[in-house]
């Protein structure tokens, strides 16, 4: 679902998910979508050239039409995620599984490299990648404040000026297992994330 396109009264964006088939929520859900009134009408106009069946189908259409649309151009977050290669892949696994999830505000477009490419150049690649970044998430094991490719990769998001936060992994993880100046500490939950990323 998208976010509602609505404004609050103090003239910021409404941070409610639209309402399945509508552009905004339930508390805007008053408010008229004129990209869909406009989308319906010129699809029944286009559609009345084969007649009364033509205008219901290209009204029908041009109804349905805006929300396809609008999905497919909603921004989604580039999200770079660090973790220790050795000791948390299921991590990575995880959130790449959520980043798939239709109602995701983010793509993990890169993950930690280091041990995944070896080669020399590694360093590189991965301040590319984290470049190409709009925020990099640290997830959090047990053993991730020594992993020295993580170290390396927040020091390149700091170098590039990306934002960037933390997520236990675990349910049994604490806030003991945070990687020095690698941002906030949240727990695990797709609200925090959504939240986060939206």
């Amino acid at each position: 679902m998208a976010q509602c396109q609505a404004n609050s009264k103090v003239g910021q964006r409404c941070r409610h998910l639209a309402r399945p088939g509508s552009a905004f929520c339930t508390v805007h859900r008053e408010n008229v979508d004129w990209t869909r009134v406009g989308a319906t009408a010129t699809g029944a106009a286009a559609g009345s050239i084969g007649g009364p069946v033509g205008a219901v189908i290209g009204g029908a259409i041009g109804y349905f039409a805006p929300n396809v649309f609008r999905e497919s151009t909603t921004k989604r977050a580039k999200v770079f995620v660090s973790f220790d290669f050795d000791n948390d892949r299921a991590l990575r696994d995880f959130i790449i599984g959520q980043a798939k999830l239709t109602d995701s505000p983010f793509d993990v477009t890169d993950h930690s490299l280091q041990e995944a490419a070896p080669e020399r150049d590694w360093q590189d690649k991965a301040r590319a990648a984290i470049g190409r970044a709009d925020v990099v998430i640290v997830m959090l094991g047990s053993r991730t404040r020594w992993a020295g490719g993580v170290l390396k990769e927040i020091a390149m998001a700091h170098g590039l000026g990306k934002r960037m936060f933390q997520i236990i992994g675990y349910r049994e993880g604490t806030v003991d297992w945070s990687v020095p100046g690698a941002g906030r500490v949240y727990r695990w939950s797709w609200k925090n994330l959504k939240k986060l990323l939206a």
